[in-house]
């Protein structure tokens, strides 16, 4: 699963106001020609990225080539259950990624378009945030 090798700070504020606005890095296919793009915004886990793109490999077989756009850089604490109030942060639980509308998720390339949007529609169905099936324009079109 994905995670940082190493961070400056071992744990950060949640800052639940990043989730507004659109997407201004990462909005457009710059590796492959399909792409996942997010519609919503949210929160996606390291396990949740791992599950959707093991949802692509297998629907296409080890042929073609992905990428995965969104990498977990924020460490989410979670204190232990029945925990009394107080006594601080908690310990790091897990790492996320903010996705915004408009962010590209995984691209792909190698296969049809149609065996793309499938591999993509079930590795949509992993992911908390509401996507959509996009292909690479090409200039002159």
């Amino acid at each position: 699963m994905l995670s940082p090798k190493k961070q400056k700070y071992r744990k950060q504020f949640r800052r639940r106001s990043c989730l507004t606005g659109k997407a201004m890095r990462g909005n457009y296919i710059s590796f492959g020609e399909y792409g996942l793009k997010a519609v919503s915004a949210g929160e996606i886990t390291s396990r949740q990225i791992e599950a959707a793109r093991r949802a692509i490999t297998h629907y296409i077989k080890r042929g073609g080539k992905i990428w995965i756009r969104a990498f977990p850089h924020k460490p989410i604490t979670q204190k232990g259950a029945e925990v009394p109030m107080g006594s601080g942060k908690g310990n790091v639980d897990r790492f996320v990624d903010v996705i915004k509308p408009g962010k590209i998720i995984f691209e792909m390339d190698g296969v049809g378009k149609e065996v793309a949007k499938e591999a993509l529609r079930r590795a949509a169905h992993k992911l908390p945030v509401k996507c959509k099936f996009v292909e690479y324009k090409h200039h002159g079109q």
